[in-house]
């Protein structure tokens, strides 16, 4: 059953609703920014399995924008790179690549396989934006007695771990329910 463009255009802004409430919601919360979330991430990981990397990345650049809006912490940026940079690094890449989720385990035969090592690919590189970000722009908040590298890693790793994790069991977890009521759909109509 192939479904028509202003149902999947619906269900992208259910998701993206979805991770912004879900992103409220937090187990624990760093003090500078960064938490473990209520599995924030996988309403745009399911959203790049349903229905493809261009529904995908569209969806998650909306959120990305919706996220900037709704939680912009100013960087200790003195130029305008400083600024570009966390715009970039913190938000719209970081978002926008959980929408590519399907092409990293789109090759992967085992739905439940490819769901996990999608969502672990996609955290992983927010992560990496995260620790840049770090190095780059947030150096100021690394302790003086620590490098600024190993103090990214540490700080970002410190929250970035364990919601890839969860976006990763809970994505292979939704998406199983999901593909059976899409093929429950499916069976009803014909």
């Amino acid at each position: 059953m192939k479904k028509n463009n202003t149902v999947i255009l619906v269900e992208c802004a259910l998701m993206i609703a979805m991770s912004t409430v879900l992103s409220m919601f937090k187990i624990f919360e760093l003090g500078n920014g960064g938490a473990v979330t209520c599995a924030s991430m996988v309403p745009l990981v399911l959203v790049s399995y349903r229905h493809g990397l261009k529904w995908g990345i569209t969806t998650a650049f909306a959120h990305s924008l919706l996220q900037m809006i709704i939680k912009f912490d100013a960087p200790p940026a003195n130029t305008f790179w400083a600024f570009l940079g966390v715009i970039l690094l913190d938000y719209v890449i970081a978002f926008t690549v959980l929408g590519t989720a399907s092409f990293f385990g789109g090759k992967i035969k085992n739905r439940s396989v490819s769901v996990a090592v999608g969502s672990v690919a996609v955290t992983f590189i927010r992560f990496m934006c995260s620790f840049l970000s770090g190095i780059l722009i947030w150096e100021d908040y690394a302790p003086k007695d620590m490098p600024v590298w190993l103090y990214s890693l540490t700080y970002n790793g410190s929250y970035m771990l364990p919601e890839m994790i969860i976006t990763a069991v809970v994505s292979v977890i939704l998406i199983r329910v999901l593909d059976r009521i899409d093929n429950r759909a499916v069976r009803k109509v014909s």
